[in-house]
């Protein structure tokens, strides 16, 4: 796990943020006076929330939790309330929120696409809205992409199809926040060594997302967690970016 000692007395808002890369990103901002506002989907997930909870606070973080799909603008504005309110500010907003599809097109349903479109899309853009009118000045602003934006394949058109407009609203956003020195970017890893991953595929697929890739293995979420750490402050001149973080997976 990778810490930066310069990282200090910050407010961090992370999507996604008690499972996967998610709860390591948290892990890893949790040193000394750093306060997190993390957020997870379901009920179920409330348990291991708190187990969380109990090894950031030992690391001397505070930590709260705000639970909700996200599903539309209002319960987003809630997230970043939630978190002025506990905290008084905020200075850097990190979505890990995603959900993979892989189906062919003509097999895919219109519940399908909307519910892939609301998780992918919608929630992309309107968490960059509210951390754009919530940030503290010098903040802040990441979104987890996906390398498939770089792949000529099918299969993932709700994916990579819905995760494609973060490029945009991280250019978009990053130009209209540039006088308030607000970086906004994206990183898009390669298929993570996560559940979120295997649900999707078979041990043959498996082994040929490994085989595009160095080492023979998929992106790991200690390879981006660095990133998102490096984006935060050492790398602040960063901006307006799509960054593929994926050992060679995709590229342009």
């Amino acid at each position: 796990m990778v810490e930066y000692n310069n990282i200090i007395d910050k407010v961090v808002v992370i999507t996604g943020g008690v499972k996967n890369l998610g709860a390591l990103t948290a892990k890893s901002f949790a040193q000394k006076s750093n306060k997190l506002v993390l957020h997870y989907h379901q009920e179920k997930d409330k348990r291991v929330a708190n187990d969380l909870k109990a090894e950031l606070e030992h690391k001397g973080a505070e930590v709260v939790f705000y639970q909700s799909d996200l599903s539309s603008e209002a319960d987003i504005i809630g997230l970043f309330d939630f978190a002025v309110k506990k905290f008084g500010k905020v200075d850097i907003a990190i979505n890990t929120v995603g959900k993979v599809l892989k189906k062919p097109i003509l097999d895919t349903s219109e519940e399908e696409f909307d519910s892939m479109d609301t998780i992918n899309n919608k929630i992309a853009y309107f968490f960059i809205k509210q951390a754009s009118k919530n940030l503290n000045d010098n903040g802040h602003i990441i979104t987890i992409a996906t390398s498939l934006l770089a792949a000529y394949t099918g299969y993932y058109s709700t994916y990579a199809g819905n995760k494609a407009p973060v490029e945009h609203y991280t250019r978009a956003a990053s130009k209209e926040l540039m006088g308030r020195q607000i970086s906004v970017n994206a990183i898009a890893p390669g298929p993570m060594d996560t559940p979120f991953f295997y649900g999707q595929e078979t041990e043959q697929s498996t082994a040929f997302h490994k085989s595009q890739a160095m080492g023979n293995q998929l992106t790991k979420i200690e390879d981006i967690v660095p990133i998102i750490l490096f984006l935060t402050t050492d790398g602040w001149w960063i901006n307006g970016q799509t960054i593929f973080a994926n050992g060679g997976y995709t590229t342009r």
